[in-house]
C-alpha cells in the first residue's frame, strides 16, 4: 500500500498490517509488537524523509506459513550513517522531542530487522517476525 507523508496515516499502516497478520493466528502480544514497530518504522518516514515537503510512504507486508515480513520505504533524504541512526537515543529531530528509540524498538520487537538507505534516494526498512503457534496450543 502507499499513502501520504502525514502523520495520520501512521494509525491507517498500523492496523491495516495488524489485520493484514491476523491470518497466522498471532497472541496480542505479537500482534502489539508488529503494530509497535511498523508504527515505528512509518513515522520514521513521515518525520524524516520529508521533513519540509509532502512524500510517500509504501508498505509492503508478506505472509509465510509462520512468519511476517513488512517493508516500509520512501525515496525521501536518506540516512547519512545507519549505524549512527541505529544507537539508541540517536536523534537529528531533538527540536522536535524524538527519543531516538525508533529502530531500537523495531529491533526488540521483530525477530530481524534491515535498514538499507541512499543519502538522496530513501530509505528502506526491512522487519520480520516469527509467529509462534506453539504458545498458542491448548493442552489438556
Amino acid at each position: 500500500m502507499e499513502f501520504a507523508s502525514k502523520s495520520a496515516n501512521e494509525a491507517f499502516a498500523r492496523v491495516s498490517v495488524a489485520a493484514f497478520v491476523s491470518q497466522l493466528d498471532p497472541t496480542i502480544e505479537e500482534i502489539a509488537d508488529i503494530k509497535t514497530s511498523v508504527s515505528e518504522a512509518v513515522t520514521n518516514a513521515i518525520i524524516h524523509a520529508y521533513p519540509n515537503k509532502d512524500g510517500v510512504v509504501k508498505v509492503r507486508a508478506l505472509l509465510y506459513e509462520d512468519e511476517i515480513e513488512v517493508e516500509v520505504s520512501d525515496t525521501g533524504e536518506g540516512i547519512e550513517n545507519i549505524e549512527e541512526a541505529r544507537e539508541p537515543l540517536y536523534t537529528t529531530k531533538g527540536n522536535l522531542e524524538r527519543s531516538g528509540m525508533g529502530f531500537t524498538i523495531m529491533e526488540n520487537f521483530m525477530d530481524e530487522l534491515k535498514v538499507e538507505s541512499i543519502v538522496g534516494l530513501g530509505t528502506k526498512v526491512t522487519m520480520s517476525k516469527k509467529i509462534n503457534k506453539a504458545l498458542q496450543k491448548n493442552t489438556y
